[in-house]
Order: C-alpha cells, then structure tokens, then sequence
C-alpha cells in the first residue's frame, strides 16, 4: 500500500480543513483528488508530503509515518505543489542538478539529462527558468519531483493556467509517471480524470463524498440521459415538461433544448409523438451520458 490516511483531521484555528478523512492507495494507481476551492485538497496533500502536521489521526507513505518519519516519506516522495516554486534567477539544468544534490543523486549529471529529455525540456535546458513560459515551468516542476524517482508522485493542479497544447503534453507526462509510480493529483479539469485517472477520491468541506473508480462513480451516481433536440416550431418548457420521462428542460436558443431523463426511460420516441402531436417538425436528436462534472457537481451540491 503505496498510502493509506486514517481519520485524519486538520484544524487551523477554529476552521476545520480535514474532518475525519480516511482513505487508502495501492502502489501503481493514478488517482485523482477533486473538490472546489477550499475542500480541503491542498492540505491533505500537505500534509502527506510532511510540510505541515495534521491535528488528529495516522498517515504514512510506503510505510513510513509522515510525523514519525518525515525523512523517509519525503525520501520516496516527489512534490509539485500548486504554486511550483521554482528559483528564477537559476539556469534549468543549474536547478535540476542543485535538487539532485540534495537528494544525494549518484551520477547526477546523467540523472539531469535524462530528465531533461523525459520532461521535453531539451530546447530549454540552456534558458533560465524566469525566461521559460509556464508550460515549460511546469516541465521544470515535475523534473524535480521526477529527479530521484520517487515511488509516489504528488501533483497540486499540475495543469492550472497552461494552454491546450500544453495540457496535452502535461497529461501524457502524468500517465507516462503512472506506468511505473503512484500518482495522486488535484484538479478541477474534469477530462483529465476521465482521461488519466483510474479512480477518483472527491472531497467537500473537509469530507470524502466519494471514492470509486472512476468508471464507477458514473454508474454509481444517480443515471441521466440529456437529449439535446432542435425543433422547427415554436414550444414552450412547460409543454415539455409534460412529456413523459421528462425530468428537466433546459432551453438553449430559441429552438434547442436540453431534455433531462432517467437513465432507465428512452425518452426519444415520446419526444417524436410529441412533435408530431404539436406540428413540430424535429431537426436534429441527439442523446449524450451524464458527464463526470455533472456528477461532482451533484455529488458537492447535495454535500453541502
């Protein structure tokens, strides 16, 4: 067991971060950890890279508890918190090699060049890294988390703020590192749970309100079909809330409509008599899953 937090609380002052938080992770599994602004992510990840003390309850890295034995976790720790504070003033391959100086890095030149190429930081690795754009910020942040191969890698909003091509490049970066380590990351970018994580931890107010693969929480949560229709004709929501299976309408324009049925009910061939009963004739019908940012919208909309 790569992790493993048992009731772990965090109170700063009279506000309660963590609230009796438990939850556990095999070696080899990217996880993603969700949750709106506050929820309590950053801390939990804090406090598993040893940067501050819990208040309450056990935590521990490949075995090794996080305040009993600080040294060892951060041993087989690699860290990119939100902020990546990284030294500006220094050139990329300087930085890299003063990090793997401190993590006593046998053979740390070769170590840099391999991270280099690993992390696409080649064309970049002569620059000073307060000349690099944030992308290949990023790339210097996860190279240093990468540089003495840890067997967990913690990842706070490792994508915030980059531009799609960049995104990508980040993402594949992240499953490369999941192929041979445990990874654990913090995001808002619900895609990239869907496209890199097998499981999926939410936290709301200090609380997990749910942890299941990612898979799972989909087919877990409560099951909704949205069929998008485009009508030529004029309708109003009300008359389309009476079709029947319907749950919710939302108008999109002037003659497209979100229609919101249970999972269980095809609601498309009452969609059709509809049409046909008020002389409308239907443009184009479309049907799409409930999607993964609906479910954690849901799931920490009930939480609160």
């Amino acid at each position: 067991m790569s992790i493993k937090v048992n009731n772990i609380t965090k109170l700063y002052g009279a506000q309660k971060a963590l609230d009796d938080v438990s939850f556990s992770i095999n070696s080899g599994e990217i996880v993603g950890f969700l949750g709106p602004n506050g929820a309590g992510k950053s801390t939990m990840m804090k406090i598993l890279t040893c940067y501050v003390p819990q208040t309450s309850g056990k935590a521990s890295v490949c075995d090794f508890d996080v305040e009993e034995q600080s040294i060892e976790v951060r041993k087989n720790v690699g860290y990119l918190p939100e902020n990546n504070p990284l030294y500006l003033d220094m050139y990329v391959k300087e930085y890299l090699e003063f990090v793997g100086g401190l993590h006593k890095i046998k053979n740390i030149r070769d170590r840099v060049n391999e991270m280099v190429e690993v992390t696409g930081l080649t064309l970049e690795q002569k620059k000073k890294i307060g000349a690099l754009s944030k992308g290949y910020r990023q790339r210097v942040g996860l190279a240093q988390a990468l540089i003495h191969d840890p067997k967990v890698l913690i990842l706070d909003e490792p994508t915030t703020g980059l531009d799609p091509n960049q995104l990508g490049e980040i993402r594949e970066l992240i499953k490369k590192a999941g192929k041979e380590k445990t990874v654990i990351f913090s995001t808002h970018i619900m895609q990239e749970v869907e496209a890199i994580c097998d499981r999926v931890i939410i936290i709301n107010r200090g609380k997990i309100i749910a942890d299941d693969a990612t898979k799972n929480i989909k087919i877990s949560s409560t099951k909704k079909e949205i069929i998008t229709v485009e009508f030529k004709g004029e309708t109003t929501k009300n008359e389309l809330q009476k079709i029947n299976g319907v749950r919710e309408v939302t108008q999109i324009n002037a003659s497209t409509w979100h229609l919101t049925a249970n999972d269980e009910i095809d609601i498309r061939p009452e969609i059709f008599q509809f049409a046909v009963k008020n002389n409308l004739t239907v443009l184009s019908l479309g049907k799409e899953e409930q999607k993964l940012e609906d479910i954690f919208k849901e799931l920490t909309t009930q939480s609160k």
